[in-house]
């Protein structure tokens, strides 16, 4: 079987709330950060690698001018944004070793690539993947499942898609892929033992 992983939420924490806390800004702040960076369609195109770093600080600024030098403080150096979840490598590696092929399928700007290495440590022991910065899409589209299809020759009835967002699973079901929403790891083991992949 072929296992198709998203990467934040679920092999690594997306904790841009405490990231954020952690550079001192409090609650409201970080609201509006979120509101006019994460939150904003201009987000998307970044993720994508459709416009510059400096171009999308200049849109999220432009949704909120107040806040334009917290915005460039936030964003100046992404490090510790991401962090690697302590079960992704043996995760990875069990699978592995019981026979299943392990690639990885996510949204990631080229800044949190560049930035947040060791959060990926397990990208060298898979079998390939997708981020979308360097393909041009981002999940939900169906254009980004096809791409990985045709990229590694696979079917689409023969992966199971693991994402923490119920919207980007539903659209690898349409497609064809087996779709877990991810909640645990416990969660997404019994349901892959449920599905007769088992981790070595």
């Amino acid at each position: 079987m072929n296992i198709v992983f998203d990467i934040g939420g679920v092999l690594a924490d997306f904790r841009l709330r405490e990231f954020l806390a952690e550079k001192g800004f409090d609650a409201v702040t970080i609201k509006r950060i979120l509101k006019a960076s994460v939150l904003h369609p201009y987000w998307g195109s970044f993720e994508r690698g459709e416009v510059t770093e400096e171009e999308a600080l200049q849109a999220f600024a432009a949704a909120d001018p107040g806040i334009t030098q917290q915005l460039r403080t936030a964003f100046t150096s992404l490090r510790g944004m991401l962090t690697i979840r302590d079960y992704a490598i043996p995760l990875v590696k069990g699978l592995k070793a019981a026979g299943h092929r392990v690639y990885y399928m996510s949204n990631y700007s080229r800044k949190a690539y560049n930035e947040c290495g060791g959060s990926l440590a397990f990208m060298p022991l898979m079998d390939g993947g997708l981020v979308s910065f360097r393909v041009g899409l981002t999940k939900p589209d169906p254009r980004m499942y096809r791409r990985f299809l045709d990229e590694y020759a696979l079917a689409a009835q023969n992966c199971v898609f693991i994402d923490d967002t119920p919207e980007n699973v539903e659209a690898a079901r349409e497609i064809g892929f087996t779709g877990i929403i991810f909640r645990s790891l416990e969660q997404l083991l019994a349901e892959l033992k449920a599905l007769g992949v088992e981790t070595a």
